[in-house]
């Protein structure tokens, strides 16, 4: 289905400026973001809850994409769910979704769409078009996104845990010249971490 395509958007969000890519991931101290190694409590979720309120669309590559959906939305149904899985499941689940990958063909998820197109020139229209930001998320995606340039906010939650193994965040990065970034908040979470929101200069 091309992008194109996509579902009427839930939560219309509206405003004049471009529409910015924002990049949020968990990493322990020395880099990893292999969220096998370590997880976070409540306070993350709420983190990542509010992170969403300027978000219209979701961007993934597959890998990711299969460990959000249907676990996700399937928590938003669940009586079991924690009241902060619960407000994080229902606000992912509102948003529309668009999944970069070129083995799967479809998804039983109302919300999301498969594109088989150019990554780089799919955000680079959509950044164009109206509506509120974009999320991105996973690692092998948003290194293609930064390299090119289309990233425009980072958000990293940095958990107090040295794993000493597993894939570093930006080991198989490709940059040609270094990213300047300027930091705008920082914010010591409840269970020790700190959330860090950098822009680009």
């Amino acid at each position: 289905m091309p992008v194109e395509n996509l579902l009427i958007l839930k939560k219309p969000i509206k405003t004049n400026q471009m529409r910015k890519v924002i990049y949020g991931i968990n990493l322990s101290l020395d880099g990893c973001c292999d969220h096998a190694k370590f997880s976070g409590g409540k306070d993350i979720l709420e983190h990542f809850t509010r992170l969403m309120d300027d978000v219209d669309l979701i961007v993934y590559g597959r890998k990711t994409f299969e460990l959000m959906v249907p676990y996700w939305p399937d928590a938003a149904k669940d009586p079991l769910s924690t009241k902060e899985e619960k407000e994080f499941a229902q606000a992912f689940d509102g948003i529309e979704k668009l999944v970069f990958s070129r083995t799967l063909t479809g998804t039983n998820d109302k919300n999301s769409v498969i594109s088989q197109a150019n990554p780089g020139d799919e955000i680079r229209k959509l950044k164009q078009q109206a509506g509120g930001n974009i999320s991105i998320g996973g690692v092998n995606l948003p290194l293609q996104l930064i390299e090119l340039g289309l990233v425009d906010e980072f958000h990293y939650v940095i958990h107090p845990v040295i794993v000493g193994e597993g894939r570093s965040l930006l080991e198989a990065a490709g940059l040609k010249e270094n990213v300047g970034l300027k930091l705008i908040e920082s914010k010591i979470l409840e269970s020790g971490c700190i959330a860090l929101h950098y822009v680009k200069n």
